[in-house]
């Protein structure tokens, strides 16, 4: 029986380079049209992290036969590049052992619901899914790998993890990626148009730098962002910036504050929205759960990040963090809410191990719904739970990794905590008090009081 792996992305495919490695065969299953369905879709962004970075050994390896050339290692490629120079090839050269438009609908052991103890660990998986044809099709496998990400169940704008009211009846009016500004279409969606960013992330950051390279064109006259943060603003508000040991996502930070000084929007903080509405003249509002109702807006882009699919893994008996929903062990070394820096000590098939035996979540979705995933993340994964599988338990326990530092000091949960409770926090880097800052005047700069950016967390 094969090794299934649910998802022809990055980690997907490097792991079944390593299980062909190790002499086992794989059983890709990837829902979209083609290899990296998830990276097109955000083919216009550019990764944080060099060609040397995001290119896995073992298909690598796979891939030399073929003729196949690495791209330059200091190099950085858009998401595009990475699918088209990278995982079709990659995917072309594990050849039928790749199943296109196969929607994975369930997971569970053959023969045993998930109540059932009898025997069960002596059973297959068995994997259920659907064809491009609406046809149900069954495979028996010996252990299964669910790399399949994270991408197709992004947050909402609602800041108690729900949708807000009215926000499925506003879906016309809401994003939730960074929209492609390279579209023509889509470029006419927010030209000349006031639009609501919600998130503080890299992503958030990209969407700012984009609309006020919008505002600046030919075009573009008359483009407006709104910031719309949960947290205050701070020393770390725009990411590590110079002290980020990625240059380019410290980058993405620093167009951000870039679009402020230039006044190109105006960032409102503390603000967690409740409610959705339109007002007389079709634009929307957002409603915070303080009372706060925001000036309209033509458009909102919701980047709160994303959180794994669950439903198809029912059946399977998962050890997993109740905030997380990250694998319990793995769930302390990234929880944002301790870790301020970004670091992630090394970790491998046994932090990402489940009470049922011979399944693995890995990849994007093994972070369930923390930030801050990287591609060497994953392979370092695949490459220990493949060994385990292939039973070189040494392999798999020698896991080495050293992830560059984002070079920001705060958690999450920092910034979220009410001021009065920031001065018993553990942590050494509180938030300021919410407060409305118009954009046009420069980014605060860290007070005495606020440690500046990875000053305390050994960056």
């Amino acid at each position: 029986m094969p090794v299934v792996v649910i998802g022809a992305g990055p980690a997907g495919l490097a792991a079944a380079a390593h299980l062909l490695d190790r002499g086992l065969e794989p059983l890709v299953l990837e829902a979209g049209t083609a290899a990296g369905a998830a990276v097109r879709e955000w083919a216009h962004v550019r990764l944080f992290s060099p060609w040397g970075e995001v290119v896995d050994p073992a298909a690598e390896k796979l891939l030399a036969p073929t003729g196949w050339i690495r791209p330059d290692a200091a190099a950085y490629p858009s998401g595009g590049d990475w699918a088209w120079q990278y995982l079709q090839p990659l995917a072309d050269a594990l050849g039928e052992r790749v199943r296109l438009n196969a929607t994975v609908t369930g997971v569970s052991r053959a023969g045993r619901d998930r109540i059932v103890d009898a025997d069960r660990a002596a059973q297959p998986f068995t994997v259920h899914y659907t064809t491009a044809d609406g046809r149900e099709e069954r495979v028996l496998a010996r252990a299964v790998i669910d790399a399949s990400g994270t991408w197709t169940t992004p947050g909402p704008a609602g800041g108690n993890g729900l949708p807000a009211l009215g926000e499925k009846a506003a879906a016309d009016r809401i994003a939730y990626r960074v929209p492609d500004l390279t579209d023509p279409a889509v470029r006419a969606r927010y030209a000349g148009r006031r639009t609501a960013v919600i998130g503080s992330g890299a992503s958030a950051f990209t969407a700012l730098a984009s609309l006020a390279d919008l505002a600046t064109s030919a075009d573009g006259a008359g483009t407006r962002a709104v910031w719309v943060l949960r947290r205050g603003l701070s020393g770390s508000t725009y990411g590590g910036g110079a002290a980020d040991q990625l240059p380019v996502r410290g980058a993405l930070g620093l167009a951000a504050a870039a679009a402020v000084e230039d006044g190109h929007a105006n960032a409102v903080t503390g603000f967690r929205t409740e409610a959705i509405e339109r007002d007389s003249e079709d634009r929307l509002l957002l409603v915070g759960e303080d009372g706060r109702r925001l000036e309209p807006v033509d458009e909102v882009i919701v980047l709160t990040g994303f959180r794994p699919e669950l439903s198809f893994l029912s059946e399977i008996r998962l050890g997993l963090d109740e905030r997380l929903q990250a694998p319990i062990a793995l769930a302390p070394l990234i929880d944002p809410n301790q870790h301020s820096c970004g670091t992630v000590h090394p970790h491998g098939h046994r932090e990402l191990s489940h009470p049922e035996p011979g399944i693995y979540l890995v990849g994007m979705k093994s972070y369930g719904r923390a930030p801050t995933f990287l591609a060497m993340t994953g392979y370092e994964q695949v490459r220990s739970v493949v060994a385990a599988l292939a039973g070189d338990l040494q392999a798999a326990d020698r896991v080495e990794l050293t992830l560059p530092e984002t070079g920001v000091c705060g958690g999450a949960g920092l910034f979220d905590q009410p001021e009065a409770d920031q001065a018993s926090s553990t942590g050494c880097c509180a938030a300021p008090e919410p407060r409305l800052v118009q954009l046009g005047t420069p980014a605060p700069a860290a007070s005495a009081e606020e440690a500046p950016a990875g000053g305390c967390c050994g960056s």
